[in-house]
């Protein structure tokens, strides 16, 4: 699928407009996002980048469309992740709710522009290196296993992680929430404010969730347009779909596992079609099959959660 310039440009353009309408127009007032207008964004989002996968499918065909639903659904399931890491961070810092949607606003905007540097560079390794498409395959073979044999601690203190720790070393720090700004200043001194700590942690952590999630995504299509608008439409609903399910996402207890096992999946196609390609096989793992494997594990796990907390619940009656 050939993509011309003028795509590009009207993808970002309509991008940057939702982006300014959201900020000062739909959100330019400090309030908590209802449960409902959550449910009614998040549908919007995931409405558009269905018919942006239509538009695909009508401009280039069926196989380019399914490889977009298939990255989109993909970076949908492993962004999962970063709702975990938004309750994480706004518990720690203490962000009132009413501030959390203009933080997370800020923290998509930086995640945007990282993914797509980073998609822009993955494509161009792969291109040069096909080879690196298996070293991908293994890392993610490994993480995936790792993720499903890990132990979950209980209350998590970000004080004894990394990112903090250095985040603490680089800036003069001042623990005040009061106030939704990220410097203020103390005896003529500026320092940072718990916002800026927030917004930067959100920041490092989506890095290091790429480090996974590029990887997988590139397994689907290294047509570069197909995996920035995929993970692009991905990110811009996250915020909707944070304030929809915060509530009940720490029930989800076995979306962990869920995501290890397609992270696994997608690293052995991966190592698979690559090996495949090499040695003239004829069977190769396809994205149809990636799409009903991230589908059927992603509805089992929330299923399964489910089941289990209404058990629970049962018990202790």
């Amino acid at each position: 699928m050939t993509v011309s310039l003028i795509y590009w440009i009207g993808f970002f353009a309509f991008i940057i407009v939702m982006l300014a309408l959201d900020l000062g127009v739909f959100h330019r007032h400090n309030d908590t996002p209802t449960i409902k207008s959550s449910l009614l964004w998040s549908a919007f989002w995931i409405g558009l980048a269905f018919a942006f996968a239509g538009g695909i499918w009508v401009l280039g065909g069926s196989e380019p469309s399914l490889d977009f639903i298939t990255a989109y659904l993909l970076e949908k399931s492993l962004s999962i992740d970063n709702l975990f890491i938004f309750i994480l961070v706004f518990g720690f810092f203490k962000i009132d709710p009413k501030y959390q949607h203009r933080l997370l606003f800020w923290g998509v905007f930086g995640a945007l522009v990282m993914r797509v540097l980073f998609i822009f560079a993955g494509v161009a390794l792969l291109d040069k290196f096909k080879w690196l498409m298996i070293i991908f395959g293994i890392f993610l073979i490994v993480t995936g296993v790792k993720m499903l044999f890990e132990k979950k601690d209980g209350d998590t203190d970000l004080n004894d992680n990394m990112i903090m720790k250095v985040l603490r070393k680089l800036l003069p720090f001042k623990e005040d929430a009061s106030q939704a700004k990220f410097f203020v200043k103390i005896d003529g001194k500026k320092m940072a404010t718990q916002f800026l700590m927030a917004l930067l942690f959100i920041e490092a952590s989506d890095i290091i969730f790429a480090v996974d999630s590029i990887p997988a995504v590139l397994s689907v299509s290294q047509n570069t347009f197909i995996v920035v608008t995929s993970n692009v439409f991905a990110i811009m609903g996250l915020r909707s779909l944070y304030f929809a399910l915060s509530g009940i996402l720490p029930l989800f207890r076995y979306i962990k596992y869920a995501l290890s096992v397609i992270l696994a999946f997608i690293g052995v196609k991966m190592v698979y079609n690559e090996v495949a390609d090499y040695l003239d096989w004829s069977f190769h793992i396809s994205n149809i099959a990636s799409l009903v494997v991230i589908v059927s594990l992603i509805t089992l796990s929330i299923v399964a959660s489910i089941i289990v907390d209404k058990a629970l619940k049962r018990r202790r009656l």
